[in-house]
């Protein structure tokens, strides 16, 4: 019996880092979405409520903490697993993801196998 195919959807203002995500977890059982910035990604989540949001802290317009904290107020959203990507690696920047009730975070740059890791611990909890 096959599993379902899990869609993740991807949201990072850099072209050639949403692109070694895609990537990295590009599979069969994967669906993956790209979104290019904050506001990008609050619609597709809300589109299509992904089974994960991978999403960096800082983008463009909406960045990633105004994104989550949308998308906890919406009841269809709300419990929507998401990792955070993050070049912040300070204390306060721990504190505020364990706030924003994250499934996880990664400090960029990253291994390919941290993400794919973290990504199937979360997808297979």
């Amino acid at each position: 019996m096959s599993s379902p195919v899990k869609t993740i959807l991807i949201a990072d203002d850099d072209e050639d880092l949403r692109l070694l995500v895609t990537v990295t977890l590009e599979k069969p059982s994967y669906r993956i979405l790209t979104a290019a910035d904050g506001s990008q990604a609050l619609d597709a989540a809300q589109q299509c409520v992904p089974d994960l949001l991978i999403l960096d802290w800082m983008m463009p317009g909406l960045n990633g903490c105004e994104v989550i904290t949308q998308l906890r107020r919406n009841v269809k959203t709300a419990d929507l697993p998401i990792i955070m990507l993050t070049a912040k690696d300070g204390q306060e920047s721990q504190e505020l993801m364990t706030s924003l009730l994250l499934a996880g975070f990664l400090v960029k740059p990253f291994s390919p196998l941290a993400l794919i890791k973290k990504v199937k611990e979360v997808l297979e909890s």
